[in-house]
């Protein structure tokens, strides 16, 4: 930010091999022993396949960018105090860390020359904030003062909506079972999931529609499946020009899908229940049978317990008859 001080930059990856960084490599994965701090809460782990949706989302609410490599140990102590930072802030902000090493042309993107480095992302817009490792009055500043203003600019930029809770951190992979059994694949959804991984969200989708016609029952593929559809319709959309055309054509079932869509992807799931119901309740009931396709792919993403769903899913019941 343009009234922050410089920091100075600490581990550097231009132009050499960083021995340094090789010294202090671990072998174990994030949340578990030895290893990163897991992600969770409002923390999430974002790849080159996912970095636009991700980006999209920077619309609704700000995102903290951490660029950092996970097998090196001295930049766990600095991704666990912004980890607890931003989760102290109870969805205000998101943190998404990006695997330099494993995502390499988000680093060129962002012209960062080594690890760590942070961004605010603003409505698609990342401004840098640091370039290396920083001393403990440097992190106690970006903690204490920083990320407060980057909320602070977001809001005044009119995003000010609440990041998703991505479920309870693990720290030693122990306790997040849930974490680590999402990542064991079924085999018969392989096909689909790396579609899904490369960006392939329509071709995704049809993979996932495919192994429903075997299993109609298979939840796991009912909920990826809307969330490929999702993506494929929206993931790239501009949310401030999809927020205008709702605004402009209120009468237009098409724009208020589509805003729904983004409603969806930034993690604002009562938004979009109550805006496509709102939409049919204002006297749009012509319209009843998009909203309603539409309102059953976005009941597959939820956990089936969720309290959202019982009661849109019994106001939608109200309206068709």
């Amino acid at each position: 930010m343009a009234d922050q001080p410089k920091f100075n930059p600490g581990v550097s990856l231009a132009g050499a091999v960083d021995l340094e960084a090789l010294a202090h490599q671990v072998k174990a994965e994030p949340g578990q022993a030895g290893g990163a701090p897991a992600a969770g809460g409002y923390v999430i782990d974002t790849t080159e396949a996912t970095f636009q949706a991700m980006v999209t989302t920077s619309a609704t609410f700000p995102i903290l960018l951490f660029l950092w490599i996970p097998t090196d140990d001295r930049l766990f102590p600095m991704a666990r105090a912004l980890a607890d930072a931003v989760n102290a802030m109870n969805g205000q902000i998101q943190m998404s860390r990006i695997d330099v090493n494993a995502n390499p042309s988000i680093a060129q993107a962002l012209q960062v020359q080594g690890a760590p480095a942070l961004f605010a992302l603003i409505g698609g817009r990342p401004m840098p904030l640091l370039q290396g490792l920083p001393s403990d009055d440097e992190l106690t500043q970006i903690k204490e003062q920083v990320l407060p203003k980057i909320v602070a600019m977001a809001q005044q930029a009119g995003v000010n909506g609440t990041a998703p809770y991505a479920g309870d951190p693990s720290d030693d992979g122990t306790d997040g079972a849930g974490a680590v059994a999402a990542d064991v694949v079924p085999p018969e959804h392989q096909e689909a999931h790396q579609l899904a991984q490369a960006g392939d969200y329509a071709g995704a989708a049809a993979a996932y529609a495919t192994v429903l016609e075997s299993d109609p029952h298979d939840a796991l593929a009912a909920r990826e499946r809307a969330k490929a559809l999702l993506l494929a319709r929206s993931a790239d959309a501009d949310v401030r020009e999809v927020r205008a055309a709702a605004a402009a054509a209120p009468d237009d079932v098409e724009a208020q899908l589509a805003v729904a869509d983004v409603d969806m992807i930034g993690g604002q799931i009562q938004d979009a229940f109550d805006r496509l119901l709102d939409f049919v309740a204002a006297g749009h009931k012509a319209d009843i049978e998009p909203v309603r396709k539409r309102l059953l792919e976005y009941f597959a993403i939820p956990e089936p317990t969720d309290a959202r769903l019982k009661a849109a899913r019994r106001r939608l019941a109200t309206l068709m008859y």
